[in-house]
């Protein structure tokens, strides 16, 4: 009944897409860094920066909606959020540059930013 249903070349097509998702997982995984910075933006605009090494929780009221950003051992999450999904408060932690939490009925966003990289590799004189 199935018997001819898989061709030689859909096996190949099939290698060849599984080699590339492990590829680009692998190449994606080296080339993120952790971060130091969490950045939270509200509406837009820049409601504070804080250190990722320093544990603290932070809470975002605005009328009458709430988020509270808990910053603990170089991890970021969403605790507690008052938007009816709860989509931010399921997020994962984040800790490493360009990863970020966002409660979108809130406009609250949180992100990870790392040290500026070195223009130069060296100074001469």
């Amino acid at each position: 009944m199935l018997k001819g249903f898989i061709k030689k070349a859909d096996i190949i097509l099939f290698i060849i897409l599984i080699s590339l998702g492990i590829a680009s997982s692998v190449w994606l995984s080296t080339t993120s860094h952790s971060g130091d910075k969490v950045t939270v933006t509200v509406d837009g605009k820049k409601y504070g920066v804080y250190s990722l090494s320093e544990d603290k929780t932070i809470a975002v009221k605005r009328g009458n909606k709430l988020n509270v950003i808990r910053i603990k051992h170089g991890y970021v999450t969403m605790s507690e959020a008052s938007c009816e999904n709860q989509v931010c408060v399921k997020h994962k932690a984040i800790s490493k540059t360009g990863e970020s939490i966002i409660c979108l009925p809130n406009k609250v966003v949180v992100s990870i930013s790392g040290k500026e990289a070195n223009k130069y590799d060296s100074v001469s004189s």
